[in-house]
């Protein structure tokens, strides 16, 4: 095996062996190359076989050879050797080198000679040549683009890129659950949610807070009062990084993903109101939330030094202080 075309060959076959394992084999964001080592070891066997079929075609072909006259033989090597003088490759290799020969260095030998050396004349390589001119058509595309047509440069795509990946990021954030953290976390009311956040309560909670939420060795959850603040934000916070230290409850973000933990945060926050058995008495401090909608006032003017104010149905009257 000592042609250029055996080895291309042995390297288009494991090619292709690796690209089909690849596409073939489920194994996920992962290689499956490195996912399952066993592809090693068939990658392995493809290349003893590749290799094999090599060997054997260059065996078959020598006995063939072998097994020609002396005129066909000899016809065989100058077919082979005119086949490889006008090898496509290597024609367009040797034009773009652009070489002498040495049998024709003669042609470009110049006058100059020094202690028996002499200077040859050769040209610059064609593929060096092309290079240069390419650069130069280059260079006036790009100064016509860039400095007379005003086009878009680097500093301009590099904020059109990061907008465009800002975009992505918030359509990804709307499918993927679990990057909720405590800034992004909002109460969830669809049915499914709550139903789910309900089970993981029963499952981790109740043995603290009773299946009612009333508490037990934890706190009341139906009322106004919270320890560490109310709101799905704080509540989903003390789930998340634990109550207080050393008597409060444990941190949970290890055992829940973040989109369980905001199921069961809203969950805990729809017990607000209800009527446990045996609720507990408040504990913290009473919970007002600041994003609550303000109640309407309804200012009535009674007389010319009288208005009354209405505020949640008591009304409190006063005197009409004019502005001077």
């Amino acid at each position: 095996m000592k042609t250029t075309a055996s080895y291309l060959r042995v390297i288009g076959i494991m090619t292709l062996a690796f690209l089909l394992m690849e596409f073939t084999v489920e194994s996920g964001d992962s290689w499956a190359l490195l996912k399952y080592p066993v592809i090693w070891a068939v990658l392995g066997l493809v290349f003893l076989f590749a290799i094999a079929v090599e060997v054997i075609s260059e065996t078959l072909k020598s006995i063939l050879f072998r097994g020609l006259s002396e005129e066909a033989q000899e016809r065989y090597i100058a077919s082979e050797a005119y086949r490889k003088e006008n090898n496509w490759f290597k024609k367009t290799y040797k034009k773009l080198l652009a070489k002498k020969p040495i049998e024709k260095e003669s042609e470009i030998v110049l006058d100059h000679n020094y202690d028996g050396i002499r200077e040859l004349d050769n040209v610059l390589p064609p593929w060096w040549l092309y290079m240069f001119y390419a650069t130069i058509i280059f260079a006036v595309v790009y100064m016509v683009r860039y400095h007379v047509f005003d086009g878009i440069d680097q500093e301009e795509e590099y904020e059109i890129a990061v907008a465009e990946a800002r975009a992505d990021i918030e359509e990804y954030k709307k499918t993927a659950k679990d990057l909720i953290d405590v800034n992004t976390v909002e109460i969830l009311t669809g049915k499914e949610d709550v139903a789910a956040g309900k089970t993981i309560f029963e499952a981790n909670c109740i043995a603290c807070h009773k299946v009612d939420g009333g508490g037990g060795i934890g706190p009341n959850l139906t009322d106004d009062y919270w320890i560490l603040g109310g709101g799905i934000k704080n509540v989903f916070n003390t789930i998340s990084e634990g109550g207080r230290d050393g008597k409060g409850m444990v941190a949970w973000k290890t055992d829940l993903k973040p989109s369980e933990m905001a199921q069961v945060s809203s969950y805990v926050l729809s017990l607000h109101g209800t009527t446990p058995v045996d609720p507990k008495d408040p504990e913290g401090d009473l919970w007002i939330d600041p994003n609550a909608p303000v109640e309407e006032v309804e200012v009535k003017q009674i007389d010319s030094t009288k208005i009354q104010i209405k505020i949640e149905d008591q009304p409190v009257t006063g005197d009409v202080v004019e502005d001077e």
